[in-house]
């Protein structure tokens, strides 16, 4: 039997659109479920690729690195974008991303998207660890050009092929189909994401919100 609205005495469609003297549906009490699935999954990554024995662990085999200095974490940042902006300077009809004619620290930082001080001191670690080398900058003295050591080449080496093992290993169940609809919609989101860093300045924000809540409730 078709139900009738109580305003207009006529048969409600389920798909129907909401009357205007109708609330609009509430994002925060109704919640999309897909959504929040998404959020649980992408937190229980952090978590995982984020916990502090996991961390340790790394620290621990990485503890004789090249030129005497343990390997850190954040050589493997540095390394990975000298090497991409040295690819993108040298093709850029391929580059991924912004072309810049020199491997510089600033570049170093755009491209890590940090400051340049927090750029500058990682790229220190990287060079005293021996993964990259600088000469000086043919167009101003006062820079230095960055580029991977034959040890930097093979830590990205290795790292990149570890990273294909790793992934490969989490989708063996996949099909072919699913892991290239896969990486198409995580580049979207991904660029996405990095168009639009919203979280990380939100934490403030929910906690103000949330106390504003507690206080009036």
């Amino acid at each position: 039997m078709a139900t009738e609205t109580p305003a207009k005495g006529r048969p409600a469609r389920p798909d129907a659109p909401p009357a205007h003297d109708e609330p609009l549906p509430d994002p925060v009490r109704r919640p999309d479920p897909v959504l929040a699935d998404i959020s649980a999954a992408l937190f229980h990554l952090r978590r995982v690729w984020a916990k502090p024995d996991l961390m340790k662990r790394i620290r621990a085999m990485t503890s004789a690195g090249t030129g005497g200095r343990p390997l850190q974490i954040s050589n493997l940042m540095v390394v990975n974008a000298v090497a991409a902006l040295g690819e993108a300077a040298a093709d850029p009809d391929r580059a991924a991303g912004p072309v810049c004619e020199e491997v510089t620290v600033g570049a170093v930082a755009e491209r890590l998207e940090i400051d340049p001080s927090t750029a500058s001191r990682l790229v220190g670690h990287a060079l005293d660890a021996g993964l990259l080398s600088r000469r000086p900058s043919p167009v101003d003295a006062r820079r230095a050009n960055l580029d991977l050591t034959d040890a930097g080449r093979r830590v990205k080496q290795v790292a990149d092929r570890f990273r294909r093992a790793y992934l490969d290993e989490l989708m063996s169940g996949w099909t072919a189909d699913e892991r290239a609809e896969f990486a198409v919609l995580l580049t979207r989101f991904a660029d996405a994401a990095a168009r639009a860093p919203k979280y990380a300045d939100g934490i403030e924000r929910i906690f103000e919100e949330a106390g504003a809540d507690a206080g009036t409730g």
